[in-house]
């Protein structure tokens, strides 16, 4: 009987074989936790679509935060949920908005910890649009003066890192003139460069209320069959200044995670969003998955695909299971998850 002289069985067959040759390692420091900060007092209300996700009240989201902290994870990314929502956004860019002392409680009590903040409108308009609507759609470039007042309120409450969400053209630039006019050269800011039109959403738009109350975000997020533009769109952000490039969502577009960590020689993020997350938790109440195992593999999949950095609902869990030696376990579970 042939024999080939390559065996890739004999390096799998022991576990400290799997582990000295792996070519993709996840650690808590690639991790980038979301938290919904709620206006009032007393508010923790779990997101039903979003299990173990909550819209939190600030007391709620330092004692979080504190918790995130400790878990190694070294940053959060903040969203929010304002008293009350007007045409302009104008909480979005209020020295006392939601976000902004949302910023300062947890700067005071978890100094250490990364506070990043997305930079957009659609949480703040009472119409659901990421920007300030004219005939019927979001004027880009008047929206542009509002997002660099969002950014430089943020910078000023103590933000560690802005992230502009909105897709409008040119907001990269105009973020980085308003930061480094005001003294704040230093703030980096990572581009949700990539963004598309996806139906993956969903539960995020239950958990920040900011479901459009007419039409749809495509005239300014990108169209799931656009691989070039992709590339267009993260050169264009380059060009203006941006730090580190995300692509939205994670999983239905890890090609495009690739293609943009291959082209550009900057940091690359990857959103692990809302549907995704629920799709998982859904999966495994029913039965149909081993949770832990899927979400560990999901993670390596986007690291695998050239990620740096992976923000992702799951932060907690993966954090918990990387304590416990689970990544260097993984190889050892077969699909039903056993050992």
């Amino acid at each position: 009987m042939f024999y080939p002289l390559y065996r890739a069985r004999r390096i799998r067959g022991k576990e400290v074989f799997r582990n000295m040759v792996r070519e993709t390692s996840l650690s808590a420091n690639d991790l980038i936790y979301p938290m919904f900060s709620a206006f009032g007092k007393g508010i923790k209300k779990e997101i039903s679509s979003m299990p173990g996700i909550y819209q939190q009240s600030i007391e709620n989201i330092v004692e979080e935060a504190q918790e995130v902290y400790e878990l190694g994870v070294p940053a959060v990314i903040l969203f929010g949920i304002p008293e009350q929502k007007d045409a302009m956004g104008s909480d979005a860019y209020s020295d006392t908005g939601i976000i902004q002392e949302t910023i300062r409680a947890i700067k005071k009590s978890v100094p250490k910890l990364a506070v990043i903040t997305d930079v957009c409108m659609c949480e703040y308009t009472d119409h659901g649009h990421c920007g300030v609507i004219k005939n019927g759609d979001v004027d880009n470039d008047e929206t542009l003066e509002l997002l660099a007042k969002e950014a430089l309120s943020h910078a000023k409450a103590g933000a560690d890192m802005v992230a502009p969400s909105d897709m409008m053209d040119g907001r990269v630039a105009a973020i980085r003139e308003a930061l480094d006019n005001n003294g704040f050269n230093q703030i980096p800011l990572m581009s949700y460069a990539v963004k598309y039109a996806s139906g993956y959403y969903g539960p995020f738009r239950e958990a920040a209320e900011s479901t459009p109350q007419f039409g749809d975000r495509r005239s300014y997020q990108m169209d799931p069959g656009n691989r070039l533009e992709a590339i267009r769109e993260a050169r264009m952000d380059v060009e203006e200044g941006a730090d580190i490039l995300m692509v939205k969502p994670g999983l239905p577009y890890l090609d495009i995670v690739r293609e943009v960590r291959n082209e550009f020689n900057l940091p690359t993020a990857v959103y692990n969003v809302s549907g995704e997350y629920s799709m998982i938790k859904a999966a495994a109440k029913m039965g149909w998955i081993d949770e832990d195992r899927v979400t560990m593999e999901t993670m390596l999949s986007f690291k695998r695909a050239g990620a740096d950095l992976i923000l992702t609902y799951h932060s907690k869990d993966v954090a918990k299971l990387l304590r416990k030696g689970y990544e260097a376990d993984i190889s050892d579970r077969c699909g039903c998850g056993c050992k």
